[in-house]
């Protein structure tokens, strides 16, 4: 019975684990090549990140995160690499409210670190010095948001 009992308490307890880490998404495009090869000018670089998150089962999500970047010289592309990182989490026995926040926050920054290599491993291959993407605040991003979400509820309710 105490077995049981334990069992069930272990059952009800919070868990998060990483049940994989993968490239969901890789492309690399040097439309001028190989003429940009031999333009001598500083390129200026892009970067845009976008996260997502879908349910695949009862505890079990899909968190991805997109970085794109994308560098030109005047009006011309001297590469753009987009790289989609994912992983799948098992997130239990979490109460509603610090869900998002782990799939939004703690998520994205565990897949990161792999989205930064995979972007500058890309970059190396096709020619070109890495490009070295900064730490991301998930959670200054994921409060930012929020924010938004609110302020356009407000404004709907406001119609």
């Amino acid at each position: 019975m105490a077995q049981e009992d334990n069992n069930a308490a272990e059952q009800q307890q919070p868990g998060f684990s990483i049940e994989k880490i993968y490239v969901k998404d890789a492309s690399l495009e040097i439309p001028n090549a190989p003429q940009i090869f031999t333009d001598r000018m500083q390129p200026q670089v892009n970067i845009e990140l976008s996260n997502a998150a879908q349910a695949l089962e009862e505890g079990v999500f899909e968190v991805a995160i997109k970085v794109t970047v994308t560098s030109k010289i005047e009006d011309k592309t001297v590469f753009l690499v987009e790289v989609t990182q994912a992983g799948i989490f098992q997130i239990r026995n979490v109460p509603e409210e610090n869900l998002d926040m782990i799939i939004g926050i703690t998520c994205p920054n565990i897949l990161f670190p792999y989205a930064r290599e995979a972007v500058s491993d890309l970059v190396v291959r096709a020619g070109f010095m890495p490009v070295l993407l900064n730490p991301i605040n998930f959670e200054a991003l994921f409060a930012q948001q929020k924010q938004q979400q609110a302020e356009q509820a407000e404004a709907v309710a406001k119609h």
